[in-house]
């Protein structure tokens, strides 16, 4: 009985996923999952670059200060 696939059964359904998905579209699954994998890695030993840190604080500030809070209250002027 042995092993449960053999290199045969491997590349046959390499082959199969290969023919639904496209290469193109495999190829931009594995730079999101490479991507994600950095991304935990980084969470987890809790280490971000100054560039990282300076943008999530460009976002928060962003945030703060959204234009639709502003819109509100410039649509509140009497009429």
């Amino acid at each position: 009985m042995g092993d449960l696939f053999s290199i045969q059964h491997l590349l046959l359904l390499l082959l199969i996923v290969v023919l639904i998905f496209g290469t193109k579209k495999l190829r931009n699954i594995g730079a999101d999952l490479g991507g994600a994998v950095k991304g935990f890695k980084e969470g987890m030993t809790g280490t971000a670059t100054a560039e990282n840190s300076e943008e999530k604080r460009g976002l928060d500030e962003k945030t703060i200060t959204s234009p639709v809070k502003e819109a509100s209250t410039q649509d509140k002027t009497p009429s």
